[in-house]
């Protein structure tokens, strides 16, 4: 994956994130619909990364060195949210697509709204690590600032969360792409460690802020507590009490039909 380049320098949610109007969880429907929305949020966003490559390329990169970040410069302040749009050759964003939009779909697709206001805030953290910190006044551009950002809050979501599935995705994407994080680090000539080491940090920090602050304990039977047929954990003859210590385990589970 090629890293940020530099330039002369070398919460409101929805969709799946809502709980039912019974009290409930969103269920596998909702969560499909949600994964839908995902991947054509993902789709559209690197549709309109490549129809600005074809204009910037076609202008010898003007909106680079317009819109991009350089640090100390007042004027730049706005390339925080442009920067992330924009890179410096095709071989920069043909790098970049691939891992934008897997590790894009999996931050959006419990919530794309909360993804969103993800988007911002590593948009932000990024920006802003070059902006105060990047020396020699480089224009700096491109969305590897959102891919570490994304990254690491797929890593760690599940652990916020306390939901099993998201834990696992993270454990794979942390052994997978673990080499990430060399390049995070000081040390390749023309790449903004700093856009990545800030795009890191606010992938950390949303998936607290974007944590799911519902309790995920619901009492045995149907949702919300109405008596009926018991719950999936109750079939599989498994405890369904709300303070076992299985229980949200076992939820997940006959959400997704294992049980």
């Amino acid at each position: 994956m090629r890293e940020e380049i530099r330039r002369g320098g070398g919460a409101v949610v929805g969709g799946a994130d809502r709980d039912r109007a019974d009290g409930g969880p969103a269920g596998p429907e909702e969560m499909i619909a949600e994964a839908r929305k995902a991947f054509f949020v993902m789709f559209g966003f690197l549709a309109v990364v490549w129809l600005l490559q074809l204009a910037n390329y076609a202008d010898h990169y003007a909106l680079s060195r317009e819109y991009g970040v350089v640090s100390g410069d007042l004027g730049a302040l706005p390339g925080i949210l442009t920067a992330p749009f924009l890179h410096w050759s095709w071989a920069h964003i043909e790098s970049n697509s691939g891992p934008l939009f897997v590790f894009g779909f999996l931050a959006a697709y419990r919530g794309v709204v909360r993804f969103l206001g993800l988007s911002l805030l590593v948009a932000v953290t990024s920006g802003l690590a070059v902006w105060f910190l990047e020396g020699g006044g480089a224009e700096t551009v491109g969305a590897s600032g959102l891919i570490f950002g994304y990254f690491g809050y797929v890593v760690v979501r599940g652990l916020f969360d306390r939901h099993l599935i998201d834990t696992l995705i993270g454990l794979v994407m942390a052994a997978s792409f673990a080499y990430l994080l060399t390049v995070a680090v000081p040390g390749t000539p023309g790449v903004s460690w700093l856009a990545h080491l800030g795009g890191l940090a606010g992938g950390l920090a949303g998936a607290w802020l974007f944590r799911d602050r519902r309790s995920r304990s619901r009492p045995a039977g149907r949702p919300g507590g109405a008596p009926g047929a018991p719950d999936a954990a109750s079939r599989a003859g498994l405890p369904a009490r709300a303070d076992h210590p299985r229980a949200d385990l076992h939820k997940e589970l006959g959400d997704l039909g294992l049980l």
